[in-house]
């Protein structure tokens, strides 16, 4: 049995850290894991020009506890009247990708696209240009049963996108079902997908175990079993389409444990310890590394990063809750016992080719 696991320094390629003063909250935990992070930019007010996305970064930066190195990759929120010419703008200041989020889909959502035709040649200047598209998907329409949201959206959207837009980099964004598994791996070179340590690790179930359970609802929402085992399946696999991407969203206590309680878990503090118990259970931790040091960064045409990580297979117990500003933030499985420990986090900062 394997007891320590050292792999390259991981990227997160999906993470919400909010802003304003829960930034030097939540900012210290992925530093601490990972070199670098896709942003979401889905702030109120969203970030949907390339000034607003180098503000934020200098924010997120500020919020790098000193000693620690951590990039994060900058994102636009798209909407219906995102105008093309800010796809020129994003690859000269270096903003990665867009964001589509299905106007309602989930936080903060509203001012997402409502009609893909109408952001058609947007996503034409983001192919032009070298812009990905990372992508919420999941239909809002409200006959549509949650648990075949995702399903639905890659039958009524995403082949046609697909089809439209050849050369554009696509990533279906936190997968949860067999279907979305399936459509990645037939799909080609330019989609892929990332994939959340509760997805892998949790079925719907876990929203209803000893009462309701609102820090392990999310959106998309947990799936089937059958669902839970597609993704291990592609996880695990060794395919360079599926990566690491933890959609940790933070929301005060308060917010989560309410009658209408927030969409997301808090995964960032115990991220690698999460994914590591997903990749153990399976016998697959030979393949932890790829996805979650290798893939990504190559599909996003990002160097290698040299530094390391090592895991150890030793019990530690996650805190009951943690700092969120004035109110507090609980990680997923709060209080709970972990069987891997980070035993040496973000030793050495360069990257390489």
């Amino acid at each position: 049995m394997l007891d320590q696991l050292t792999i390259a320094r991981p990227d997160d390629m999906h993470l919400h850290v909010r802003d304003g003063a829960v930034l030097r909250d939540v900012v210290p935990h992925s530093a601490r894991q990972f070199a670098r992070a896709i942003i979401m930019p889905n702030l109120r007010p969203p970030v949907v020009r390339v000034e607003q996305a180098m503000a934020y970064r200098d924010r997120i930066l500020a919020a790098v506890p000193p000693g620690l190195s951590f990039e994060p990759l900058m994102t636009l929120y798209l909407t219906d009247s995102t105008p093309p010419q800010e796809m020129r703008r994003a690859r000269e200041a270096g903003v990665l990708a867009m964001k589509l989020y299905p106007a309602g889909a989930t936080t903060n959502s509203d001012a997402g696209v409502t009609d893909l035709r109408k952001v058609a040649r947007v996503l034409e200047a983001a192919e032009r240009e070298g812009i990905a598209l990372l992508v919420h998907g999941e239909v809002t329409d409200a006959d549509t049963d949650i648990f075949d949201r995702e399903a639905v959206f890659i039958d009524r959207h995403l082949h046609a996108l697909r089809r439209d837009f050849p050369a554009l980099k696509i990533v279906l964004e936190h997968i949860t079902t067999k279907e979305g598994a399936q459509y990645v791996a037939d799909a080609g070179a330019r989609t892929a997908a990332t994939i959340t340590a509760h997805h892998l690790l949790y079925n719907r179930n876990a929203l209803f175990i000893g009462g309701l359970r609102p820090h392990w609802y999310c959106l998309p929402i947990l799936k089937g079993e059958e669902h839970r085992r597609a993704l291990v399946a592609a996880a695990t696999s060794g395919s360079d389409r599926f990566f690491l991407g933890t959609d940790s969203a933070p929301h005060a206590a308060a917010l989560k444990e309410h009658a209408s309680g927030c969409a997301g878990c808090y995964m960032a503090f115990s991220a690698l310890e999460l994914y590591a118990e997903a990749f153990d259970a399976v016998g697959a931790l030979d393949r932890l590394e790829a996805f979650a040091s290798l893939h990504g960064a190559a599909f996003h045409g990002l160097p290698r990063n040299a530094g390391t990580v090592t895991l150890q297979r030793r019990p530690a117990t996650l805190p009951d809750s943690l700092p969120f500003g004035e109110a507090e933030l609980k990680p997923l499985r709060a209080g709970d016992t972990l069987a891997w420990a980070i035993a040496a986090p973000n030793r050495n900062d360069r990257t390489t080719p």
